[in-house]
């Protein structure tokens, strides 16, 4: 894991060495004070791509936060995505957290949604977002979760660890979005909804709601 993972994502290597060659260049060229914005520079992107370990919770039927935000929105509203009434938890992506997305629940990949796949109205929560992708994950016992994830103008396209068909573990690291966005998470009506609005949550280690047996009950009797 930690070869696969190193402590700062790999997609911060670039920003960094190219910050370390600026501040050796001017190290050299002008001083040391003229080099330490650099690398001040450089310890800033290293922070900011930081991809630190978790500790998952024990709890089968829990979905964990998929990133470090606070809570923005709880509200039932249709998923356009599986066309079923459904409780979004709208989180907004802190700018100093890590950039590092995790999927709320073990299952199976069904789908990856992308933006030039089909137009889909913008929720409230997340006016001004530039584009969105979305996540279908379905757990064993037929329980539907599904992440979305807008962008605002200011974010990098998020980069994807996994596929469609892939089994994924609750909390496993699943892409990382540069500058941060919104993310929203849809489950069923039924479930149990664990924060509130306002909370600060950490990716993969806090449990944002749990599912109950009767929804995997119904999809398995379907």
């Amino acid at each position: 894991m930690t070869s696969e993972y190193p402590f700062i994502a790999r997609q911060g290597w670039p920003l960094i060495l190219a910050c370390v060659v600026a501040a050796l260049m001017l190290h050299f060229m002008a001083g040391v004070a003229w080099s330490m914005p650099a690398w001040l520079l450089a310890g800033v992107v290293a922070y900011l791509y930081r991809d630190p370990e978790r500790n998952i919770p024990p709890s089968p039927l829990g979905l964990v936060s998929p990133a470090d935000g606070v809570v923005t929105r709880i509200a039932e509203e249709r998923d356009r995505h599986l066309d079923r009434p459904a409780v979004c938890i709208s989180l907004r992506m802190d700018p100093m957290g890590s950039y590092t997305l995790r999927i709320p629940t073990e299952g199976k990949v069904m789908k990856i949604f992308l933006p030039d796949e089909e137009e889909l109205e913008c929720e409230p929560a997340s006016r001004g977002a530039a584009e969105r992708y979305a996540i279908w994950v379905q757990t064993d016992e037929g329980d539907d979760a599904v992440m979305v994830i807008h962008l605002k103008p200011w974010s990098f396209r998020p980069q994807c660890y996994i596929h469609v068909g892939q089994r994924i573990g609750q909390g496993q690291r699943c892409g990382i979005i540069a500058l941060g966005g919104v993310i929203d998470v849809y489950v069923p009506v039924d479930a149990r909804i664990e924060v509130q609005e306002g909370d600060k949550v950490r990716a993969g280690s806090d449990i944002i709601a749990s599912f109950t047996r009767t929804t995997g009950e119904e999809g398995q009797a379907g």
